[in-house]
């Protein structure tokens, strides 16, 4: 009933920038937050930020925080990641989910996108 697209993954080199969208379908409310995760190989997913959709309110990972920044168009539909200042350790696929308000575990998100790879080289 929920499906996620993301687009905008690519590559670049160190210290550049990238956006991310996910776009959404289906309704949402004030108690969904809209996440992105992260997954490197032979690593665990890991959380990156998260944005609630009623005020805005945001998280973020201690390893990118400062350096991303994820926003939201309700009207839209679309949450975006903007990644400025990429290094070669944010090599990944960024996948969207939609969970409950700023969770930061993968468990809280029952709808996941199918991914987009972020390539930084050095």
């Amino acid at each position: 009933q929920v499906q996620l697209v993301e687009s905008g993954g690519g590559l670049v080199q160190a210290g550049g920038s990238l956006r991310l969208s996910c776009a959404t379908s289906g309704r949402t409310f004030s108690s969904v937050a809209m996440g992105w995760f992260r997954q490197a190989p032979g690593k665990e997913r890991e959380f990156v930020a998260a944005i609630s959709w009623d005020y805005g309110n945001t998280n973020y990972a201690d390893s990118v925080k400062g350096r991303f920044a994820i926003s939201r168009d309700n009207a839209k539909n679309t949450v975006y990641l903007q990644m400025n200042s990429l290094k070669p350790e944010d090599t990944a696929v960024y996948v969207c989910a939609r969970g409950v308000l700023l969770a930061t575990t993968p468990e809280r998100y029952n709808y996941w996108g199918q991914g987009t790879q972020v390539t930084v080289s050095s």
